[in-house]
């Protein structure tokens, strides 16, 4: 049945209506929903600021004719600009945490947020994690998200972006974090404090080029930046395999996501025991390395570059 917009009196009718928009576009879903539904709901409840939703019942209230005007201008925004809806609404969600976002910085969808939700068990000691270093840290999502999970910790947020690292400021500023989250722009490594950490995190650029250019058209409004991960899509994985035992306490560990090139990563080191992590609530392709295993095959590791840089 076409819902018929001057009916609309509610805000579930509302979010119905913009379903039914969204199923006669060509749409993509999967910055942070998978359905016209769930996608329609987020940018009304985001822009009535009425997130998280803790009652149904929410549903049921009157919708203003301003709130539905303006409502109704993003949803067609939706479909003619495809831009994600957490550019439309300048608001993405991360383990259950709110963050600003603006097209400098990818959408955050990573499966990160299980893992720091269950603090990284069995293979981070949470009393003796100190110190934190989230690499390519986009938003800042990752490592703010750690502080909160982590209260005894500092963090540092480290980016090779200018804006990208304005906007993860902005959420440190938002979670009241200044007294222990720091964000740097450094490409990997290079302009950050001489000092070790217990834990690095990184969610890198890891889009190889034969997918990049077969991504639906929302994932070409993010900064390309932050997907373009070479040719192979393991160029800044290699660096950051190579760089990082230098960074890490002894028994410091390493997580690292690569999405769509795990299978790639392990042929290129078929000997290295990444240990991938499972996922209850879906998602894949993050491994985990300790620091003593990052030395064992450091060889490897710098092989690998010397090859690439040669090439």
């Amino acid at each position: 049945m076409t819902i018929k917009l001057y009916k609309i009196n509610t805000i579930n009718e509302l979010v119905c209506y913009g379903a039914q928009l969204f199923d006669s576009a060509s749409l993509f879903y999967g910055h942070g929903t998978d359905n016209s539904m769930d996608e329609a709901a987020y940018i009304v409840l985001s822009l009535i600021h009425r997130l998280p939703l803790v009652d149904d019942s929410i549903l049921d209230e009157h919708i203003t004719e301003s709130d539905k005007k303006a409502i109704v201008a993003v949803f067609k925004r939706r479909i003619i600009e495809k831009l994600p809806a957490a550019y439309l609404v300048g608001e993405a969600w991360f383990a259950g945490l709110p963050f600003y976002v603006n097209e400098h910085v990818l959408v955050p969808r990573s499966p990160f947020a299980e893992l720091i939700d269950d603090k990284f068990t069995p293979w981070v000691d949470v009393e003796r994690t100190t110190q934190v270093l989230d690499l390519c840290t986009g938003s800042g999502c990752i490592g703010i998200a750690c502080a909160l999970n982590f209260p005894q910790t500092a963090v540092v947020l480290s980016d090779i972006s200018e804006p990208a690292i304005s906007v993860a400021e902005s959420n440190i500023q938002r979670h009241a974090l200044a007294n222990r989250v720091v964000a740097i722009q450094s490409n990997l490594f290079d302009n950050l404090p001489d000092k070790k950490y217990d834990l690095i995190l990184s969610n890198p650029p890891y889009v190889g080029h034969d997918e990049l250019s077969t991504l639906p058209d929302e994932f070409y409004k993010e900064p390309q930046l932050g997907l373009d991960g070479g040719v192979s899509g393991l160029d800044l994985v290699h660096k950051i395999l190579d760089e990082s035992p230098g960074y890490l306490n002894d028994g410091g560990v390493l997580y690292v996501e690569v999405g769509n090139t795990d299978l790639a990563l392990q042929q290129c080191y078929p000997e290295i025991p990444f240990l991938w992590q499972d996922f209850e609530y879906g998602g894949y392709g993050i491994f985990m390395l300790t620091k003593e295993q990052l030395l064992e095959y450091k060889p490897l590791f710098q092989a690998k570059l010397t090859w690439l840089n040669n090439e």
